[in-house]
């Protein structure tokens, strides 16, 4: 569910004390935690270290991306491959 429009979107202060020290372009990697903190116009052109719960994974905001979360661009799961029968005969095939 979105944040109600009254309220406007939430953005961790903490995140934008940190942009506001660095310089547009610079490349220095922001670390952060807080993944439910909404991107705004401020964040574009600075890289981002988003916590997927195990590290942290180096985002580049971009305009496309105002608007959304922090977390939707650092996957907390990764994907290894389905088992069974026919994955095994395609390797078999492959390789």
């Amino acid at each position: 569910m979105s944040r109600s429009l009254k309220k406007g979107p939430y953005v961790d202060e903490k995140l934008l004390e940190k942009i506001k020290k660095l310089k547009v372009g610079n490349k220095t990697v922001i670390k952060t935690w807080a993944r439910n903190s909404t991107i705004s116009p401020e964040m574009v052109g600075f890289v981002f270290g988003i916590h997927n719960g195990k590290k942290h994974i180096e985002v580049f905001i971009s305009e496309d991306m105002v608007g959304h979360k922090l977390g939707e661009f650092s996957p907390t799961k990764k994907f290894v491959k389905h088992g069974g029968k026919m994955q095994k005969e395609q390797e078999k095939k492959a390789g």
